[in-house]
């Protein structure tokens, strides 16, 4: 099945449209600058300029960087405040005229790893930690998405916010050699490891391109991988739970 995958972000609106079997983009990305400010009628606006580009007519799946239950916006990373509680499923519904179902974006990410990446077949539960400007999570049981899980915010045994302490952005900005960065990084991991006992770590992010230069300081039990899909996994993800959830939906609507 084809499915239009589109990846909202705080500079720019990606988008292509993605064979969910294989996870091949079967068109070029393309992408447009995310509107300043990002306010709901603007990305919504954006978000049909994307679909007019594809002369698209299809399903529409939309990785977008907020916490999202039932089609409803949570919070609001990176783009305009007022997007939370909006029902952005609706609202991007009725801006291009076609089915859209929106997914948090770092569990877009997962949903492409763990159907068509290194998550793949793997029993039991597996996190994906994208390691960037913060960190980012998704986890899955058994290939089942456990939604909205943001577990780059717990708190750490010696005070510090996760990401306010190991991401890359910290680690950018207080100038540490990755060496003097990946035993903060381990200890997260530690510390996930410790609560949720997974079968697998995978690392996406800029960051998870380097896993050779620090994959020694980490001292977890559970196996670590880097993350295969990189810069599309938004994008195929997004496309993804689309499919999954138009499906989902169809078999809970009653008989007739």
């Amino acid at each position: 099945m084809k499915v239009l995958g589109i990846d909202v972000g705080g500079s720019g609106i990606k988008g292509a449209v993605v064979d969910t079997k294989t996870g091949e983009l079967v068109t070029e990305r393309h992408r447009i600058p995310t509107p300043q400010p990002a306010m709901p009628s603007a990305v919504a606006a954006t978000i049909k300029e994307l679909v007019e580009h594809f002369d698209w007519k299809g399903l529409v799946g939309c990785g977008f960087p907020a916490a999202i239950t039932h089609g409803f916006a949570r919070t609001a990373a990176n783009i305009d405040k007022s997007f939370i509680n909006t029902n952005i499923n609706d609202l991007f519904s009725k801006t291009i005229g076609l089915e859209v179902y929106c997914v948090n974006d770092a569990d877009a990410a997962g949903e492409a790893e763990v159907c068509l990446g290194e998550g793949k077949g793997v029993d039991g539960t597996v996190i994906l930690v994208t390691i960037g400007t913060g960190l980012g999570t998704s986890i899955f049981v058994n290939g089942q998405l456990v939604p909205n899980t943001e577990l780059g915010h717990i708190y750490l045994d010696n005070g510090r916010e996760a990401e306010l302490y190991a991401s890359d952005a910290v680690r950018e900005r207080e100038n540490l050699k990755r060496k003097e960065w990946a035993p903060r990084f381990n200890h997260y991991l530690t510390t996930m490891e410790a609560l949720f006992w997974p079968d697998l770590f995978i690392l996406g992010g800029g960051a998870s391109k380097k896993l050779d230069r620090f994959a020694d300081a980490l001292t977890v039990k559970t196996p670590v991988v880097a993350a295969t899909m990189l810069n599309e996994a938004g994008i195929v993800g997004a496309a993804i739970y689309a499919q999954t959830e138009q499906k989902r939906l169809k078999e809970l609507k009653p008989l007739d």
